[in-house]
C-alpha cells in the first residue's frame, strides 16, 4: 500500500528532477539498506519505457566511500542515474566522472519512504530554480564571504574564482543535484577559511542527528583545530581523527538552504534544504569546485545565518536579500 502513497514522490524524481526520456538508459545505484525505495523507482523508470538498470551494493562504510570500481564504470555510461543509498557517495570520484560525461545525476542519500510522500519533495522545484541561481552567482561573483550567526558562528573565507553552486533538484547532462535539498553553495579557496563555527541545528552523519548541544568549532587557515561540545562532539571529533587524513577537517564547503517543505529530521538532504539554515561541509571539495579528495564529507548545520559576500548581505535568517 505505501508503494502507491510514493508514487506522486517517484513521479516528481523521474518527470520533474530528471525528464526521464523512453528510450534512455536509467541506472539506479543502491545498496541492501535502501533497495525498496529503489525498487520502486526501477519498476516507474520501466513503466516510463527507460532501459533500466538497478545495481546493489553493499552500504558504504562512511560517507564519501568511493562505491565499487562495476558500479562507477556503469555510471560513466547511462544517461540518467539515481542515488537512493544509505551513506552518501555523491562527493566522489565517480559521481565527478559520470558528470563529466554527460550523466543527470539525483542524489537521495538516507532517504526513507515517509521522505517520498511528505516534506521536500512537496516543493515546487521550478519556481525555487531562479532563486537558487541568484544566490549562487553571488557566490560566483565574490571574492570574500562571510558567514555569521547569533549563537556565535563567524566564519570569514576566500572565494574568488570559485564556482558558485545552484542545486535545485532539476538536472541537465552533466549536472548532479541532491534531492530534496535545495541549496547554494561554494568551495572556498583552500587555507583561506578562519574562525569559528557553532553548530546548533543538525550534523546529518554518524548517528549524531539533530543537535542536543550546540558544538564549537574553531578553524585556522582553512582547518577545523578544535572541536568542543558534549557527547555529539566527542562522536564527530573521534570519527574525524580515526580517518588519518589531515584532508577530513578540511573547510570544504559553505551552503544555504533555501526549500521551505524540507523539515529538520536528522536526515541529511532534508537537512540541508532548510530555509533559515546554512551548513558548513568539511572534507571532500572535488565536486564542489574545490581540489581535496578527503575520505570523507560531513555537514555541519546551523540556524539563522548571516552571510555577507564583500559585504553585502544575501540573507539573514530565513530573508534572502537578493
Amino acid at each position: 500500500m505505501k508503494d502507491l502513497l510514493m508514487m506522486r514522490g517517484v513521479a516528481t524524481l523521474l518527470d520533474g528532477c530528471a525528464a526521464v526520456k523512453p528510450g534512455e538508459s536509467v541506472l539506479i545505484v543502491t545498496d541492501m539498506l535502501k533497495y525498496e525505495i529503489a525498487r520502486v523507482l526501477a519498476a516507474a523508470s520501466i513503466e516510463r519505457g527507460a532501459e533500466t538498470i538497478l545495481m546493489i551494493m553493499q552500504p558504504r562504510a562512511r560517507a564519501g566511500q568511493e562505491p565499487p570500481k562495476a558500479v562507477a564504470e556503469a555510471m560513466k555510461r547511462a544517461d540518467v542515474i539515481y542515488l537512493p543509498v544509505s551513506r552518501s557517495i555523491t562527493h566522489t570520484h565517480a559521481v565527478k566522472d559520470a558528470a563529466a560525461a554527460g550523466a543527470r545525476l539525483i542524489a537521495m542519500t538516507e532517504f526513507t519512504e515517509e521522505m517520498m510522500i511528505h516534506g521536500g519533495l512537496e516543493a515546487d522545484f521550478s519556481k525555487l530554480k531562479p532563486i537558487c541561481l541568484k544566490v549562487a552567482g553571488c557566490f560566483q561573483q565574490g571574492k570574500k564571504a562571510r558567514l555569521t550567526t547569533p549563537a556565535g558562528t563567524d566564519l570569514l573565507m576566500d572565494i574568488e574564482g570559485r564556482p558558485g553552486n545552484a542545486l535545485y533538484c532539476i538536472v541537465e547532462p552533466g549536472q548532479f543535484s541532491p534531492v530534496p535539498t535545495v541549496e547554494a553553495n561554494v568551495s572556498p579557496l583552500e587555507g583561506t577559511a578562519n574562525g569559528r563555527i557553532v553548530v546548533d541545528a543538525s550534523i546529518p552523519y554518524l548517528g549524531i542527528g539533530v543537535i542536543e548541544e550546540p558544538l564549537v568549532v574553531d578553524v585556522e587557515a582553512g582547518f577545523i583545530t578544535r572541536i568542543e561540545g558534549g557527547r555529539q562532539a566527542r562522536i564527530l571529533r573521534e570519527d574525524l581523527e580515526s580517518q588519518g587524513d589531515p584532508n577530513s577537517f578540511n573547510i570544504a564547503e559553505l551552503g544555504l538552504g533555501l526549500n521551505p517543505q524540507c523539515r529538520m529530521l536528522g536526515i541529511m538532504l532534508e537537512d540541508e534544504g532548510v530555509l533559515g539554515t546554512a551548513h558548513i561541509g568539511i572534507g571532500t571539495n572535488i565536486t564542489l569546485g574545490g581540489k581535496i579528495k578527503a575520505p570523507c564529507h560531513y555537514d555541519l548545520l546551523m540556524w539563522n545565518p548571516r552571510v555577507e559576500v564583500d559585504g553585502k548581505v544575501i540573507i539573514e535568517g530565513k530573508a534572502l536579500k537578493v
